[in-house]
């Protein structure tokens, strides 16, 4: 997937948010992207994480909280295939969160941690925190 095609999927991605109504969806949001980090860039991607995107979105209006999960194993039924790793990003608005992937500092932090990835890269599921 080149710089396009993610930009647009991720376009689409905030589209689909945008149709939430507000009155399902006033309170904290948590965002799950399952990513298929390449096992030979693995030490690139954490330190990019921790040294660039973690800083970075911290630093974003309405930010409540990022983590970077590696896969260990299934307790019960299967694993997450390729995917062999989990971002968790909460901010307080789903809105405050499309104004954070839609600012310069998102265009900046995002492809370091994408330059990593492989194959379908990432998958995201959009949480209301209950």
């Amino acid at each position: 997937m080149n710089r396009r095609k993610s930009l647009q999927a991720l376009a689409a991605i905030t589209a689909g948010a945008a149709a939430i109504p507000a009155a399902a969806a006033p309170g904290p949001i948590q965002l799950h992207v399952n990513l298929e980090v390449d096992p030979a860039r693995e030490s690139e991607f954490i330190a990019n994480f921790r040294k660039v995107f973690q800083p970075t979105i911290r630093k974003q209006a309405g930010f409540v909280d990022v983590k970077l999960l590696k896969f260990r194993q299934a307790m019960v039924g299967g694993g997450p295939g390729a995917f062999n790793y989990r971002l968790l990003i909460s901010f307080q608005t789903e809105e405050l969160r499309q104004k954070w992937v839609a600012s310069a500092d998102h265009q900046q932090a995002w492809p370091t941690l994408e330059k990593c990835l492989k194959g379908a890269k990432y998958v995201p599921w959009l949480y209301d925190v209950v």
